[in-house]
């Protein structure tokens, strides 16, 4: 079976593409969280940081792994707001000069390292682990939670949001609407119970567990809307057919928000034997 995320694209995908998400939706490269339903997209990006951060209970001045960075967005905002000692970790090394970049700017205590997922190792322990939007890109997540939970203190917590499929997909509704996402957002979907098994098996036992397409489905209005300027198509065209087929996923993950088959999820998991 053909798999869409291997690491090698991921990296090259967001090697190539991340200056651009950086012009089109800003710094936080992941969904917005609408509350109200008119906040701008800025705010609704945050609002999903603050969502995660007070469902992991963070405290002032803790520890933070920030596992698939992204260009830092989460980071710098987790150091500035709760004065946090925030590593930043991903496989892209455009993301991570754009990234120390950023945090330089903002004058925040953040550290950038490319390192993979799959393998992290870090001699001290951290308080809290933070995924946003990455874990669906790897192969090996079981390895990836290992790793995770090796790298927790006792008392440490693991906060993330991910991209899912529903639970029990008839399989007619599987091929419809999974693989397209899958294809162009180089993710593979499994289920948030897979994950919560997987966390399971290595000592990381679920508190919290939490759907957010309600909030979050308006992301994907909003995207569609800004790639109706041909700029983006152009600039799609002119770097092959991984960009274009990104683009044309944005139809796919509206789809799979609407018709319920695509979930995304928040899951938050403590050392299942604390000390």
């Amino acid at each position: 079976m053909e798999s869409f995320n291997d690491k090698e694209k991921i990296k090259e995908h967001y090697d190539l593409v991340s200056p651009y998400y950086l012009t089109f939706w800003g710094e936080h490269i992941h969904h917005g969280y609408w509350i109200r339903g008119d906040e701008t997209k800025e705010k609704a990006q945050i609002q999903l940081i603050e969502h995660l951060a007070q469902a992991a209970g963070i405290r002032t001045g803790c520890r933070i792994l920030d596992v698939g960075c992204g260009l830092g967005g989460s980071s710098i905002h987790l150091a500035k707001n709760y004065k946090a000692d925030v590593t930043g970790i991903t496989i892209s090394p455009v993301q991570v000069e754009m990234a120390r970049k950023a945090a330089a700017r903002e004058g925040v205590n953040a550290t950038f390292l490319l390192m993979n997922a799959e393998s992290l190792k870090f001699d001290e322990l951290f308080d809290v682990i933070w995924s946003v939007e990455s874990v669906s890109h790897y192969q090996k997540i079981s390895q990836f939670f290992s790793c995770a939970a090796r790298s927790l203190k006792p008392d440490g917590v693991m906060a993330m949001t991910d991209w899912f499929k529903k639970d029990n997909l008839e399989q007619r509704a599987h091929k419809e609407f999974i693989p397209p996402i899958e294809k162009s957002m180089l993710v593979e979907l499994h289920t948030m119970e897979d994950y919560e098994a997987w966390m399971g098996e290595n000592g990381l036992q679920t508190t919290k567990s939490e759907i957010l397409n309600k909030n979050c489905a308006m992301t994907w209005d909003l995207c569609l809307d800004i790639i109706k300027d041909k700029t983006f198509w152009k600039l799609a065209a002119q770097n092959g057919e991984e960009f274009v087929n990104f683009l044309r996923g944005f139809r796919a993950m509206r789809a799979g928000f609407t018709s319920g088959n695509f979930t995304y999820g928040l899951i938050i998991a403590r050392p299942a034997f604390p000390g």
